[in-house]
Protein backbone atom coordinates (compact mmCIF):
# COMPACT_ATOMS: atom_id res chain seq x y z
CA UNK A 1 0.00 0.00 0.00
CA UNK A 2 2.49 2.56 0.89
CA UNK A 3 3.99 1.48 -2.55
CA UNK A 4 1.19 2.69 -4.02
CA UNK A 5 0.90 5.84 -2.89
CA UNK A 6 4.85 6.71 -3.56
CA UNK A 7 4.19 5.57 -6.88
CA UNK A 8 1.04 7.41 -7.03
CA UNK A 9 2.80 10.71 -5.78
CA UNK A 10 5.46 10.32 -8.32
CA UNK A 11 3.36 10.16 -10.51
CA UNK A 12 1.54 13.62 -9.60
CA UNK A 13 4.31 15.41 -9.37
CA UNK A 14 5.78 14.47 -13.18
CA UNK A 15 2.53 15.03 -14.41
CA UNK A 16 2.39 18.89 -12.75
CA UNK A 17 6.18 19.66 -13.84
CA UNK A 18 4.67 21.59 -17.67
CA UNK A 19 2.87 23.70 -15.71
CA UNK A 20 5.59 24.96 -13.80
CA UNK A 21 6.51 26.31 -17.49
CA UNK A 22 3.79 28.10 -18.49
CA UNK A 23 4.96 31.61 -18.45
CA UNK A 24 2.62 34.58 -17.21
CA UNK A 25 4.50 37.48 -17.99
CA UNK A 26 1.92 40.29 -19.19
CA UNK A 27 3.23 43.74 -20.88
CA UNK A 28 1.76 46.58 -20.69
CA UNK A 29 0.60 46.41 -24.90
CA UNK A 30 -0.60 43.48 -27.20
CA UNK A 31 2.39 45.26 -29.65
CA UNK A 32 5.35 44.22 -26.22
CA UNK A 33 3.90 41.22 -25.49
CA UNK A 34 3.78 40.18 -28.96
CA UNK A 35 7.69 40.75 -29.42
CA UNK A 36 7.84 38.98 -26.23
CA UNK A 37 6.85 36.33 -27.11
CA UNK A 38 9.09 36.20 -30.21
CA UNK A 39 12.29 36.87 -28.70
CA UNK A 40 11.37 34.62 -25.80
CA UNK A 41 11.18 31.72 -28.79
CA UNK A 42 14.52 33.16 -30.33
CA UNK A 43 16.49 32.65 -27.25
CA UNK A 44 17.96 29.26 -25.92
CA UNK A 45 17.86 28.49 -22.29
CA UNK A 46 21.73 28.02 -21.34
CA UNK A 47 20.74 25.62 -18.44
CA UNK A 48 18.13 23.34 -20.95
CA UNK A 49 20.26 24.19 -24.16
CA UNK A 50 17.60 22.45 -26.44
CA UNK A 51 14.28 24.65 -25.10
CA UNK A 52 13.48 28.14 -25.72
CA UNK A 53 13.74 30.21 -22.79
CA UNK A 54 9.94 30.25 -23.48
CA UNK A 55 9.63 26.46 -22.48
CA UNK A 56 11.65 25.91 -20.32
CA UNK A 57 10.43 25.80 -16.19
CA UNK A 58 14.43 26.45 -14.90
CA UNK A 59 15.04 29.48 -12.80
CA UNK A 60 18.13 30.92 -15.30
CA UNK A 61 15.18 31.03 -18.04
CA UNK A 62 12.47 32.85 -15.68
CA UNK A 63 15.77 35.41 -15.16
CA UNK A 64 15.90 35.71 -18.93
CA UNK A 65 11.82 36.14 -20.03
CA UNK A 66 11.90 38.87 -16.68
CA UNK A 67 15.27 40.63 -18.55
CA UNK A 68 13.77 40.56 -22.17
CA UNK A 69 10.47 41.81 -20.66
CA UNK A 70 12.26 44.86 -18.58
CA UNK A 71 14.27 45.68 -21.82
CA UNK A 72 10.83 45.59 -24.03
CA UNK A 73 9.46 48.26 -21.12
CA UNK A 74 12.71 50.12 -21.14
CA UNK A 75 12.21 50.74 -25.13
CA UNK A 76 15.08 49.08 -26.60
CA UNK A 77 14.71 46.96 -29.74
CA UNK A 78 14.59 44.04 -30.18
CA UNK A 79 18.30 43.88 -31.87
CA UNK A 80 19.67 45.75 -28.85
CA UNK A 81 18.06 42.95 -27.09
CA UNK A 82 19.36 40.49 -28.96
CA UNK A 83 22.67 41.83 -29.29
CA UNK A 84 22.41 42.37 -25.13
CA UNK A 85 22.36 38.38 -25.00
CA UNK A 86 25.02 37.65 -26.94
CA UNK A 87 27.32 40.02 -25.51
CA UNK A 88 26.39 38.43 -22.33
CA UNK A 89 26.49 34.58 -23.60
CA UNK A 90 27.56 34.33 -26.61
CA UNK A 91 26.25 33.09 -29.71
CA UNK A 92 24.94 30.33 -28.53
CA UNK A 93 22.03 31.83 -26.97
CA UNK A 94 20.68 32.34 -30.32
CA UNK A 95 18.73 29.19 -32.02
CA UNK A 96 19.61 30.05 -34.95
CA UNK A 97 23.54 31.73 -34.65
CA UNK A 98 24.48 34.16 -37.58
CA UNK A 99 26.81 32.52 -39.70
CA UNK A 100 30.18 33.65 -39.07
CA UNK A 101 33.62 32.14 -38.87
CA UNK A 102 33.22 30.80 -35.07
CA UNK A 103 29.64 29.27 -35.82
CA UNK A 104 30.66 27.51 -39.53
CA UNK A 105 31.04 24.64 -38.31
CA UNK A 106 26.86 24.75 -36.58
CA UNK A 107 25.83 25.45 -39.93
CA UNK A 108 28.23 23.13 -42.53
CA UNK A 109 27.94 19.76 -39.90
CA UNK A 110 24.30 18.74 -41.19
CA UNK A 111 25.32 18.96 -44.66
CA UNK A 112 28.45 17.58 -44.31
CA UNK A 113 27.03 14.36 -42.14
CA UNK A 114 24.04 14.19 -44.97
CA UNK A 115 26.41 13.88 -48.02
CA UNK A 116 28.39 11.62 -45.78
CA UNK A 117 25.07 9.12 -45.53
CA UNK A 118 24.73 9.48 -48.78
CA UNK A 119 28.23 8.31 -50.23
CA UNK A 120 27.70 5.57 -47.31
CA UNK A 121 24.67 4.34 -48.86
CA UNK A 122 25.86 4.43 -52.49
CA UNK A 123 28.63 2.43 -51.55
CA UNK A 124 26.65 -0.40 -49.84
CA UNK A 125 24.42 -0.40 -52.53
CA UNK A 126 26.96 -0.69 -55.37
CA UNK A 127 29.15 -3.56 -53.29
CA UNK A 128 25.56 -5.89 -52.44
CA UNK A 129 24.61 -5.19 -56.31
CA UNK A 130 28.13 -6.59 -57.83
CA UNK A 131 27.82 -9.92 -54.80
CA UNK A 132 24.35 -10.51 -56.08
CA UNK A 133 25.66 -10.32 -59.78
CA UNK A 134 28.70 -12.65 -58.49
CA UNK A 135 26.69 -14.91 -56.89
CA UNK A 136 25.97 -18.33 -58.96
CA UNK A 137 25.00 -20.38 -56.16
CA UNK A 138 21.44 -22.56 -56.28
CA UNK A 139 18.64 -21.93 -53.54
CA UNK A 140 17.14 -24.99 -52.77
CA UNK A 141 13.29 -24.75 -53.47
CA UNK A 142 11.28 -24.49 -50.23
CA UNK A 143 9.26 -27.43 -51.33
CA UNK A 144 12.00 -30.00 -51.56
CA UNK A 145 12.75 -29.70 -47.78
Amino acid sequence: MRRTRSWLAGLLLLASLPIVAIDVTVLPNAELQARYKALTHELRCMQCVNNTIADSPVGLAADLRRQVAEQLVAGRSDDEIRAYMVQRYGDVILFEPPVNSSTLWVWLTPLVALLGGIAVAIVVVRRRSKLVLADDSIVDDESNR
